[in-house]
């Protein structure tokens, strides 16, 4: 039987590991890795320290119907480097499972241990005939 580890422990366990990268430039090399489980959590912890590093209020990560995927930072309207769609729907895959939002929509608070601290995100999820919308908000420093 294969043992699929907590998938909230594999975030943080990133976090710890990426802490000293640059996240945007780690993200921008996420797009063409073959193991799309292992970038989703790669990319999900990238998100939080540059969130957590550059004092941004949310990160989006939204994708249309027809699978492309587009991610913005709420600090100055940016657009971030896109994990591709197979990636991107692995994303909202895991958030789903990490947080337990089930249905259309909903948002849940996430603790995210980085280094000898931590961080209390919340994630917003919204589904709709345009496509999926994951928010990560981050607080006020």
């Amino acid at each position: 039987m294969k043992e699929k580890r907590n998938l909230h422990l594999k975030v943080q366990e990133l976090c710890d590991c990426y802490a000293t990268n640059d996240p945007l430039k780690e993200m921008s090399a996420i797009k063409g890795d073959a193991d799309t489980e292992e970038a989703a959590l790669k990319w999900l912890a990238l998100a939080a320290l540059h969130g957590v590093n550059d004092n941004a209020r949310e990160v989006t990560i939204t994708r249309s119907p027809g699978g492309d995927v587009k991610v913005t930072a709420k600090y100055r309207e940016s657009e971030l480097p896109s994990p591709g769609p197979e990636i991107g729907q692995k994303i909202m895959d895991t958030v789903r499972e990490i947080t337990h939002i089930e249905g259309h929509k909903g948002k849940s608070p996430l603790a995210l241990g980085i280094r000898q601290d931590s961080i209390e995100l919340r994630v917003k999820m919204k589904a709709k005939e345009k496509g999926e919308k994951v928010t990560i908000s981050f607080p006020e420093k």
